[in-house]
């Protein structure tokens, strides 16, 4: 599971333009994350300059 922190997130897109799966939409200044598309690669989490996402495992 992706978690955005969306206190921390800036906007900025980086995540988006490196998700294989595009996963991730920003839309009007608002970062999504398609549940169903994401395969938790955790390299959008790797890239964020802020540390706004977080790939959590389900347990």
């Amino acid at each position: 599971m992706l978690i955005i922190k969306r206190e921390v997130c800036g906007y900025c897109g980086a995540c988006v333009s490196v998700c294989p799966e595009g996963a991730l939409e920003l839309v009007d200044a608002y970062l999504t994350v398609d549940p169903e598309t994401c395969i938790e690669c955790g390299i959008c989490s790797r890239i964020c300059p802020l540390g706004a996402l977080e790939v959590k495992n389900a347990e």
